[in-house]
């Protein structure tokens, strides 16, 4: 819920006490399965607002 929320996951490791990121990761990124959308749903925003410009058609 803290990753989901937006806490860095830094911060989070550091609360948690583990030696780093990748611990906390390992151990609770299954929990976030709608963790990368977010990612995606911003690429996607970027490309399709650069597609739609005149400049940059797709031929």
């Amino acid at each position: 819920m803290i990753l989901e929320a937006g806490e860095s996951v830094v911060s989070l490791a550091r609360w948690l006490g583990h030696s780093s990121p990748t611990i906390t990761l390992d151990h609770y990124a299954h929990f976030m399965p709608e963790a990368g959308g977010k990612g995606r749903a911003a690429v996607d925003a970027l490309l399709g607002a650069w597609c739609h410009l005149p400049s940059n058609r797709v031929v």
